[in-house]
């Protein structure tokens, strides 16, 4: 039996959700409520004919089995006294809002059964990060059913600790960030060497991709995988000795516990 899915928020992710549900057969057309207010984005919804396209929270979210809020929080807390009146015990509310506790959400909905979950902009070509978590009151049957949903657009990892996201947050969601970073200053680093852009960038986009695939399939660590590459004297080496001086390691930690930190106070707790 199919399900009936409510999507509320239709921009980019909303709209990454709804493509992936779609192509995975979790839902069709027919049983996909896309709700967004933007008049510009409900134009461009109704001409892709993905499914039916409403403005407003009302009477037609009413046989949603699982309803996904994918809007900012501010808007949530605007939108949740029009969704409340409309949820069935047994529908299952995912938030892929950030910052928004499952205690928040369950009390402005005055509803049980919510999944929070946090995923990363990799999901946008199915290559995404998504970790959930969800209130006691879900069933095992209904996590597989939430955890079939978000694993069509890359990994997922269920926690049961919702304390836990920050950390997630941190890592994952902010996580692609860090690797662009990165990726930016190896192909400037390049071109300072006498390399052109194109050339600059696809050497370091290239070995990315490759030191990814050996890290996925090698079984030896990181140190391993490190001194393997990092002969004695060598030209690794030297770049690997610059990074300690300038304590790299250290500094990498410390952001991400920063951004973890950032998280917890970005929280709204009711």
């Amino acid at each position: 039996m199919m399900h009936k899915i409510t999507i509320i928020g239709c921009g980019n992710m909303g709209l990454i959700y709804a493509n992936s549900f779609l192509k995975y057969r979790i839902v069709n057309s027919d049983n996909l409520l896309l709700v967004e207010k933007n008049a510009e984005r409900q134009v461009k919804l109704q001409a892709m004919n993905i499914g039916r396209v409403v403005t407003t929270t009302d009477q037609s979210i009413a046989g949603s089995d699982i309803l996904i809020l994918s809007v900012k929080p501010q808007d949530f807390i605007e939108l949740a006294p029009g969704i409340k009146p409309h949820l069935k015990p047994s529908t299952i509310v995912l938030s892929i809002m950030a910052g928004i506790e499952i205690s928040a959400i369950a009390k402005l909905l005055g509803h049980e059964n919510i999944v929070r979950a946090m995923p990363n902009s990799p999901v946008e070509i199915g290559m995404g990060m998504t970790v959930f978590t969800a209130s006691p009151s879900l069933t095992r049957e209904d996590l597989l059913k939430v955890d079939n949903m978000l694993a069509t657009t890359g990994r997922t990892l269920y926690v049961e600790k919702e304390q836990l996201l920050n950390a997630v947050t941190a890592l994952s969601g902010s996580g692609p960030a860090y690797f662009f970073y990165f990726m930016q200053h190896l192909v400037k680093a390049g071109m300072e060497m006498g390399l052109d852009e194109h050339i600059s960038s696809t050497l370091a986009k290239q070995t990315m991709l490759g030191a990814f695939h050996l890290i996925n399939n090698a079984s030896k660590p990181l140190d391993e995988l490190i001194k393997a590459v990092a002969s004695k004297g060598g030209t690794t080496e030297a770049a690997l000795h610059t990074f300690q001086e300038q304590h790299m390691g250290e500094t990498i930690v410390q952001a991400l516990l920063n951004a973890e930190k950032r998280a917890g106070e970005l929280s709204l707790k009711l």
